[in-house]
């Protein structure tokens, strides 16, 4: 088999002692324990039947640790990684253990030939702790491990927190240690040789690579690394999720979020239509009899309401129909726009009628995290708030409904979506319209909010206002005390007291942001300034060796909290690369032909 340059480029690329190996579809997760010789296994699920707190998994210790590998007498081996999406190689004095997914749910160890070695580790197969009314154990998931070389030594011995491992094999060519973990009981263990495994695991990813649509050289590194990401932050179906799709971050953020979701899409679209649309249905299946759709799903169950910094219903802004377009303009199924059109209608009434409370026909957020900005200083002032970017997306879903409905063939249909998109637009300049500002205010109790955000810019994105409304909120873009310079969009303006560069929504710059104003932009006619902002965007993810959820607008560099190997920032620049590197060749071609 020919391997893939993709592959090629992506050694070393993954550090897992910062981001896990793992497999499309898979919900474990392997990692190297800081500054030591040591692997864990953690679990990329929430398990709310063990803790009700949907965020207990961001503080759940793994499943397996300690993990070593071992010689003859026990003794822990040193090892150096060489690391590729499909294998792990580890280096010893002994000579190279592997590591690789022989499936989903089962760890592949081949051990060096001719040689008396093994694996040492620890599992805590329960969890326990005190309740109001005495204890409870329960079952976290079912191990098992097995050989099918000559077993030497199998201990197994109990402690405090669960049982420590210790299993040497006399090696032959071929002879391989598995670990599997699962919900349901493993009756029988199937041990493939590490060969065979490994060359499966391989073609897994060499198609995956084989699909991907060229880019620029320029790009070609950060390019291979984002859809390492995009395969690798899949998890399979199960319980609720009845669809394969796609995390933002097996690590930071298990389930999937719902304006995450539609995000994703923009990169699989390029790739497997099929997956890109499922990521919409996955959401779209959750979706509650009064139309809303929940803010994220996860195996267990859905969330719909959170009760901080308030108790309230919490979805995230209305892109799906805009993300569906972009998928039926690339792979068009007019089957797909006929099956997700009456549920994305739903959704759209839902805000009218549950988020307008003076009835204005303007939305309003109700929960912070709504909005996916969850903690803006848009929000310090108290809920709710009706906000231009709200009532932007909602503008830009109605022109989307209006094509769906004519592609549909209901033109009636669609001329009352693009009148219900002009009324909006209209409503906005009204209520949110500062002349003296030049900006769009978010409101509380009908009062402006005194923050300055990207987000008072969004009905740009509308392409229907004024001219010289268009006009002062570019100036606002391009001012770099505000908004411009060399890392943007931050999402506080630069000179505003709330302004942090280093905290989520109070200041960092984020991908999607941009890209949403790269649409804006090239919708009124700014080609230049849309192309500088996606060259900014693109040149600021390639400063890194990872890819992350945001960036500080001062140095570029990822903050300490922002999630690692972050899905829709992968997505974006998958999307843009493409675009810039067609861009390219559509300028080599123009210069060829003048020649």
């Amino acid at each position: 088999m020919t391997t893939s340059p993709y592959l090629n480029l992506l050694r070393n690329q993954i550090d897992i002692t910062r981001v896990p190996f793992s497999d499309r579809g898979s919900r474990l997760l392997v990692l190297q324990a800081s500054g030591q010789n040591q692997l864990l296994v953690k679990l990329a699920e929430r398990l709310t039947n063990l803790q009700p707190d949907i965020e207990a998994y961001l503080r759940r210790p793994p499943l397996i640790r300690d993990l070593c590998l071992i010689d003859e007498k026990g003794e822990m081996l040193a090892f150096e990684i060489e690391s590729y999406p499909h294998v792990l190689y580890l280096r010893t004095r002994l000579g190279d253990f592997s590591l690789t997914f022989q499936d989903t749910r089962t760890l592949s160890f081949g051990l060096p030939s001719q040689v008396t070695a093994g694996i040492k580790l620890h599992v805590s197969p329960q969890f326990c702790g005190e309740t109001s009314t005495g204890g409870v154990f329960k079952s976290v998931r079912n191990v098992a491990y097995a050989s099918n070389g000559k077993i030497i030594r199998n201990q197994i011995s109990a402690d405090q927190a669960g049982y420590n491992v210790e299993f040497v094999i006399q090696t032959d060519e071929n002879d391989t240690i598995t670990i599997t973990i699962g919900d349901l009981p493993i009756s029988h263990q199937e041990v493939l040789p590490f060969s065979t495994s490994c060359a499966a695991a391989e073609a897994r990813w060499q198609d995956w690579f084989r699909r991907v649509p060229s880019v620029a050289e320029t790009y070609r590194r950060t390019y291979a690394y984002a859809w390492w990401i995009m395969a690798n932050n899949l998890i399979g179906p199960r319980g609720t999720l009845l669809y394969e799709a796609m995390t933002p971050s097996k690590m930071s953020y298990v389930g999937l979020w719902l304006w995450d979701s539609a995000m994703h899409t923009l990169a699989y679209r390029h790739v497997d239509p099929e997956l890109a649309r499922n990521q919409i249905r996955a959401m779209v299946a959750c979706q509650l009899p009064d139309g809303m759709l929940p803010d994220s799903i996860y195996d267990e169950g859905i969330v719909s309401t959170i009760d901080h910094p308030i108790s309230a219903e919490v979805t995230k802004p209305p892109i799906v129909a805009w993300t569906a377009l972009k998928l039926h303009e690339t792979d068009p199924d007019l089957n797909f726009l006929e099956e997700i059109y009456i549920p994305l209608v739903r959704w759209n009434a839902w805000w009218f009628s549950m988020n307008d409370d003076d009835v204005d026909g303007l939305a309003q957020y109700n929960h912070p995290y709504s909005s996916g900005l969850d903690n803006s200083p848009l929000w310090d002032y108290g809920m709710p708030v009706e906000s231009p970017d709200l009532n932007t997306y909602l503008c830009v879903q109605m022109g989307s409904l209006a094509m769906m409905a004519e592609a549909l063939g209901m033109n009636d249909e669609g001329a009352m979506w693009r009148r219900r998109a002009a009324a909006i637009v209209r409503r906005m300049i009204s209520d949110f319209w500062d002349e003296e500002a030049g900006l769009f205010w978010a409101l509380h109790d009908e009062q402006p909010i005194p923050v300055v955000t990207p987000f008072n810019l969004y009905p740009l994105w509308t392409g229907q206002l004024p001219q010289h409304i268009r006009d002062r909120i570019i100036a606002h873009l391009t001012n770099p005390t505000e908004f411009w310079g060399e890392y943007v969009i931050p999402t506080v303006a630069r000179n505003d007291s709330h302004f942090d560069s280093q905290t989520m929504w109070r200041g960092p710059v984020w991908a999607n942001i941009n890209y949403f104003f790269i649409e804006a932009l090239r919708q009124v006619g700014e080609l230049e300034l849309a192309q500088t902002l996606l060259e900014k965007t693109l040149n600021l993810i390639m400063q890194h060796d990872s890819i992350y959820e945001y960036y500080d607008a001062e140095t570029g560099k990822p903050p300490a909290t922002a999630a690692d190997t972050f899905g829709w920032t992968a997505a974006v620049f998958i999307d843009l690369a493409i675009q810039a590197s067609r861009q390219e060749r559509v300028q080599h071609q123009g210069e060829r032909n003048e020649k």
